[in-house]
């Protein structure tokens, strides 16, 4: 097995002509060949080592595993939200974590694949490469993960910010178009760049790394970067920050307006609102720490490097690692998923039953006496 960093330079013999390729690793994209026993990597200062091999296969377990981490927790969040019957309340939070599950049951296929040092022929070969081995179908889900990530933050921003455009322009057909967007957009970005970056070279894959020039290279890794993080980021302290301020002002109007009782259904509609809008902002600084890393690595590392080092499986471990953590943030702040899942906790169970027939079993007359009326209505 061999991981490019950020760019590796090849040389293919056609004939007397040699055809130079640049290829660049896109975040986690890993370059398999089946002679793993006798690969080395460069450090640097011309020594070689078995360093990435190692590295490369314990990588690949992790990322098996957290894999399966975020498979099983978004499958849980997307039952607790059906059966609890908030899906329909939350249509953009239910498309982000179905779109969480999707890259994370990929991310167990591909890596599992990977371990089997598969040896690609022929057309069979290049369309699992394009397919499978290439990690499209991960970053599809990923980058859509991502930009629904941004459509969430928006609908958050106009709710609160613009309420009057908000009730007027977002419909339910435009949430459900947002949704979709998110996956068709990722998706034909994806498909672009895999064809235009991948081949099949020597019984291996070679996905998003094919580049003709390293103009070119360093052209889409600036646009990546900017694109995918620094403006994600932009976007996200923006909105929130407006949304904080939006809030503070509106509680200081009704507690100057307001009498000292104020409506259940309000408090409660602002309450549920408030919740979803700490959950989203907690969802979108845990992207922008777990993503940082690997973003800040491709951003300083020279092109013209071919090593392969601790801080590049690091960053891309904590990168993963965002999808399978998620999970954990809705089960234990998104107030709709954590007293669903409260509720099927057996101890809880366990000690309201008897509780419940400690009750039954006391005599009706003690629970109704000195007012036989209202006691039968509380029956």
């Amino acid at each position: 097995m061999q991981h490019g960093t950020l760019l590796v330079i090849q040389s293919a013999s056609r004939g007397e002509m040699m055809n130079e390729s640049l290829t660049i690793s896109h975040l986690s994209v890993a370059m398999t060949t089946t002679e793993a026993d006798s690969t080395h990597t460069t450090d640097g200062k011309g020594m070689t080592s078995s360093f990435s091999f190692d590295a490369e296969f314990y990588f690949e377990l992790a990322v098996i595993f957290i894999g399966i981490v975020g498979t099983a927790g978004n499958a849980l969040i997307l039952y607790a939200l059906v059966a609890s019957r908030q899906h329909k309340k939350h249509l953009l939070i239910v498309n982000q974590n179905a779109l969480d599950l999707f890259s994370s049951f990929f991310l167990v296929l591909v890596y599992s694949l990977r371990l089997c040092n598969l040896r690609l022929s022929g057309d069979f070969g290049y369309w699992l490469c394009i397919t499978l081995l290439s990690e499209y179908l991960v970053w599809w889900a990923t980058n859509g993960s991502i930009l629904n990530l941004v459509i969430i933050t928006i609908d958050r921003y106009l709710k609160v910010v613009h309420p009057v455009l908000s009730r007027k322009y977002l419909r339910t057909w435009v949430i459900y178009c947002a949704m979709a967007s998110a996956w068709i957009l990722s998706l034909v970005y994806n498909t672009i760049i895999i064809i235009l970056s991948t081949e099949v070279r020597d019984g291996a894959c070679h996905a998003f790394v094919v580049f003709a020039s390293v103009w070119h290279l360093r052209a889409y890794t600036i646009w990546y970067v900017a694109f995918f993080y620094v403006i994600i980021i932009v976007i996200f302290v923006f909105c929130y920050w407006r949304i904080l301020m939006a809030i503070r002002q509106q509680a200081s109007v009704m507690a100057a307006h307001s009498g000292p009782r104020s409506s259940g259904a309000q408090a409660q509609s602002n309450q549920i609102q408030s919740n979803v809008i700490k959950t989203m902002v907690l969802v979108s600084a845990f992207y922008a720490v777990a993503w940082l890393p690997v973003n800040v690595y491709y951003a300083v590392t020279s092109p013209t490097q071919t090593f392969v080092d601790r801080y590049y499986y690091t960053t891309m471990f904590i990168a993963f690692s965002y999808t399978s953590a998620n999970p954990f943030i809705y089960a234990t702040k998104f107030d709709a998923v954590r007293k669903f899942l409260i509720g099927k906790l057996p101890c809880k169970k366990n000690h309201i039953q008897p509780m419940e027939t400690a009750m039954d079993g006391m005599p009706r007359t003690s629970r109704t006496a000195g007012n036989g009326s209202s006691g039968q209505r509380q029956l």
